[in-house]
């Protein structure tokens, strides 16, 4: 039995040196040819790549490869792992497959609605478009949709393996339904990051159609390999902003991007967590300002320290919440001069009842 993990890529990249992996330059119609297998062969759609992203890659495989009894869908630099990190290989997939009918990515605990999230960040006239085009050609899958998209669940990268008759049954069904909605929705006006309105949606729309088959999935851990050029230029600005003490200006250009990008501080691009900790020095340090009139950017400046100290502090407020404190934590508290403002703040991250709040900032103050 034959497993080919398409690797979705618009770049060069170093391959995995395992021959299950087979690269797949996506949007290939029009672009620099790196050598590559691409999408514009064939049956195909490569010159909506704009708007569908790694999609039409995955309308390639559906339409022109024959010779695979599993198929699966992978990134450049996302792959599917041991939780030790060990990139899969086929024996690994093959072993899964005995049991489950697909391997999707660990489905995303939003900390909102899915359709709240859409509505943040996006146009949600298009998931509505989406759902009501659903609701008229496939009205057995609409009440899930509905449901769902009022949940907080998730899958995302359209990351799966599955055996090709799965794979060529999901692809028939999703492409179904966007080929109506490109009809009735107009995202032309939408910068290059919220054209790929088709790539989001249907990030989602697995997760319902796994839903309503009741396939038996094996959610994997991804591992990443590389981090986006994107996340890493973000980084290396807000290091320049804290090594001068600017925090405005530090907060001003998180805003910039997070409003063009919202998608950086997602678990998928911000794979270190190091954004949302720069996130946190920008509130801390503001409210310390406010208060007091210094902040803990006036006495470290280097991107490093900041996150070890703000990592560290929320190590410790997660350890006081399970009643494990460590000697190390208590000599960090002794030694560093951590705020009520920091610790309140580090805290409300992780604990949402007020009481449960109140009781460990106030232990943590205690140690100080």
């Amino acid at each position: 039995m034959g497993v080919i993990i398409f690797t979705m890529t618009h770049k060069k990249f170093r391959e995995p040196d395992d021959p299950v992996y087979l690269p797949l330059h996506v949007g290939r119609a029009g672009a620099e040819d790196y050598g590559y297998a691409g999408d514009d062969t064939g049956d195909n759609i490569s010159a909506k790549n704009c708007c569908y992203g790694e999609l039409t890659g995955v309308y390639w495989v559906w339409k022109n490869v024959r010779t695979a009894d599993y198929v699966g869908v992978c990134h450049y630099r996302r792959y599917f792992c041991t939780e030790e990190g060990r990139i899969f290989r086929e024996k690994d997939y093959l072993s899964i497959l005995k049991d489950y009918d697909i391997i999707t990515s660990k489905s995303l605990k939003l900390n909102y609605s899915y359709y709240d999230g859409y509505a943040s960040d996006y146009n949600i006239f298009d998931l509505e478009t989406t759902g009501n085009v659903i609701q008229e050609l496939y009205p057995k899958y609409y009440e899930t949709f509905e449901r769902l998209v009022r949940g907080r669940n998730t899958y995302f990268g359209n990351m799966m393996v599955t055996s090709k008759e799965l794979y060529d049954e999901y692809a028939q069904w999703l492409f179904s339904i966007f080929d109506e909605v490109e009809k009735r929705i107009d995202p032309s006006g939408y910068d290059d990051y919220h054209r790929r309105v088709f790539g989001f949606i249907s990030e989602f729309l697995l997760y319902v159609w796994v839903t309503v088959k009741g396939l038996r999935v094996y959610e994997c851990k991804i591992g990443m390999t590389t981090e986006k050029y994107e996340t890493r230029r973000m980084k290396e600005r807000l290091a320049e902003y804290f090594a001068q003490g600017e925090l405005e200006g530090a907060k001003a250009y998180f805003l910039s991007v997070l409003e063009k990008r919202p998608d950086v501080l997602m678990e998928a691009s911000d794979i270190t967590g190091e954004l949302k900790l720069s996130m946190q020095v920008i509130a801390v340090c503001g409210l310390e300002r406010d208060a007091c009139g210094t902040c803990v950017l006036d006495r470290i400046r280097d991107f490093d320290a900041l996150m070890r100290y703000f990592g560290s502090l929320n190590e410790i407020v997660n350890d006081c919440a399970a009643g494990c404190m460590t000697a190390d934590d208590l000599r960090f508290l002794r030694e560093n001069q951590v705020s009520d403002i920091a610790i309140e703040a580090s805290a409300r991250l992780f604990l949402a009842d007020e009481g449960e709040l109140q009781k460990v900032t106030e232990q943590i103050r205690r140690s100080r």
